[in-house]
């Protein structure tokens, strides 16, 4: 998939791609949440993450129950351990439990439940294969060097990034990019 912005005066253009190669943003980023993978379809889909984190012993007790098992956990961590527990269920993907221990969430201020929910979105996004990156180009003309009529013109990339999870980051991202090169916040699609 590509998408393209251009630039107001159509020099400068910047192209969204799926990046193919993205990794998976639990092995390469620092992240504060953990994952326990509730339910892989089967072994359909891998497991977020290999190690459920400090409270992983506590799912194990309860995980037998898969009526009330989710929602025993979640009360437990809340009341006895201070956790933030967010529970995810892709409409492709492993369903997991996302929580955050109170002694990571102390530095976030008054939004750690939003915290938690975007590492959440982020994974599930790349998941999903909502990985992309930008390429900045600028429009090049070119004349023949015989004196005769006529251009030809191109786009010559100026500038890359990659890595961006979830399209709408994405394309957010791109716009603000385009605007710094092309010297102007005035976008076309």
């Amino acid at each position: 998939m590509t998408e393209i912005v251009t630039s107001g005066d159509a020099r400068f253009r910047a192209r969204l791609v799926t990046d193919e190669y993205a990794t998976n943003p639990r092995e390469n980023h620092d992240h504060l949440g953990y994952v326990i993978t509730i339910d892989t379809h089967l072994g359909h889909y891998a497991p977020v993450d290999e190690d459920g984190g400090p409270l992983a012993q506590g799912w194990g007790r309860v995980s037998w129950n898969r009526w009330k098992g989710v929602e025993i956990f979640t009360r437990w961590a809340r009341i006895f351990h201070g956790a933030i527990v967010v529970e995810s269920r892709p409409p492709q993907g492993a369903v997991s439990l996302w929580y955050l221990m109170p002694e990571d969430a102390q530095d976030l201020g008054l939004l750690p439940e939003a915290y938690l929910n975007a590492e959440r979105e982020e994974y599930e996004a790349w998941a999903a294969g909502e990985a992309f990156g930008i390429i900045i180009e600028q429009s090049v003309d070119w004349r023949r060097a015989d004196g005769r009529s006529g251009t030809l013109t191109t786009w010559a990339e100026v500038d890359s990034s990659w890595g961006y999870y979830g399209h709408c980051w994405a394309l957010t991202e791109a716009c603000r990019n385009l605007a710094q090169h092309a010297g102007t916040p005035e976008l076309a699609t």
